[in-house]
């Protein structure tokens, strides 16, 4: 496996492979970036069909985190773990503490927080073997990101219907979300309380069930999602969702979703594009779990300042889509230049 020729290998300062026999820990940590400070990226588990989509995964999103860092203001850099597990099956206290161990020895150059696949409990045992763990929360409070990375997506989705619509209300804007585990569930409620109609799919369908019925909401197969009859399409299950096929099948024409790196090649920012699809980058929409879990690293936490500057999402997301209409660049284009810049 060829790291430095990896067509996802941008400059990385520091991949780390990490294998414990004792426990079964097979796992890859990926520093994209410190210059503005440490890596902060979260510790994703999934059940990877072998190495090379491992790291194929743990780069691209490593460096989406430093975009993400950059365009939200944080005094972070990029960073991504991956662990080759099944969360449901394989994940035990012994590979949680050996992955603690892992983050340990890079010395805080990289920070772990919940992703796909962990939770606060994993992040307490991960504390157990390294202090460079964020998202544990406080006072009581739970440490899941997930509220504020669905608000901060539910601020560029009213961005994104302005600019494509010309309306700053939702009342029966017909919104799709494929995937309503913890992100998704809280942006469709959000949604729904600002009289969104919304279309849901999961491949859980247990929970999809309770959830469009205490929504009122339709449910489709997740298939179908893609050819809903919607305005606005909102990706928060796994990423690489928006390919060059279904751009061509989307009926929606704004696509503004939680999940990270929807966009499976650069070049389906273009299609969408010329099919007139007003696509929010994804790096920025859902940067509000980040900027939650920088905030609690901090002796002082002020709940009300955070969601603040999550709300901000919504000015990043409007310089963004301005730029690019005035420059007939693509909204994905303007924000990896605006992220350079800000990396300086």
């Amino acid at each position: 496996m060829r790291v430095f020729d990896h067509p996802e290998f941008d400059h990385h300062q520091q991949i780390v492979f990490g294998c414990d026999e004792a426990s079964g820990l097979r796992a890859i940590i990926a520093v994209h970036d410190t210059r503005r400070g440490p890596a902060l990226g979260g510790l994703r588990i999934y059940p990877y069909a072998d190495e090379a989509d491992a790291l194929t995964d743990v780069l691209r999103l490593s460096r989406g985190m430093t975009y993400k860092s950059a365009l939200a203001d944080l005094p972070l850099g990029g960073g991504k773990a991956v662990i080759i597990a099944d969360p449901r099956r394989d994940k035990t206290p012994a590979l949680l503490r050996a992955m603690g161990r892992l983050v340990e020895s890079l010395g805080g150059r990289y920070i772990t927080a919940e992703d796909s696949g962990s939770g606060e409990e994993d992040m307490r045992l991960i504390r157990q073997e390294t202090r460079h763990v964020s998202g544990l929360g406080r006072g009581g409070d739970s440490g899941d990101p997930s509220p504020f990375t669905a608000h901060g997506v539910f601020c560029a989705l009213k961005s994104a219907v302005r600019h494509r619509f010309g309306r700053d209300e939702l009342k029966d804007l017909r919104v799709a979300i494929q995937g309503v585990g913890h992100v998704g569930a809280h942006l469709a409620r959000e949604l729904h309380a600002a009289g969104a109609k919304l279309v849901l799919a999961d491949v859980d369908r247990d929970s999809l069930g309770m959830l469009s019925e205490e929504l009122e909401a339709q449910n489709v197969a997740p298939e179908a999602i893609f050819d809903a009859e919607v305005d606005v399409f909102a990706p928060c299950a796994m990423g690489a969702v928006l390919t060059r096929e279904v751009a061509d099948r989307l009926r929606a024409t704004v696509v503004c979703g939680a999940a990270n790196n929807q966009l499976a090649t650069p070049d389906v920012a273009g299609r969408l594009h010329d099919r007139g699809i007003l696509y929010a980058p994804d790096y920025v929409a859902n940067a509000g779990g980040v900027i939650e879990v920088e905030a609690q690293r901090h002796d002082r936490y002020d709940r009300e300042a955070v969601m603040r500057h999550v709300e901000r999402i919504s000015t990043t997301i409007d310089e963004i889509f301005t730029r690019a209409r005035a420059e007939e660049r693509t909204p994905s284009e303007v924000a990896d230049r605006l992220a350079r810049e800000r990396l300086g």
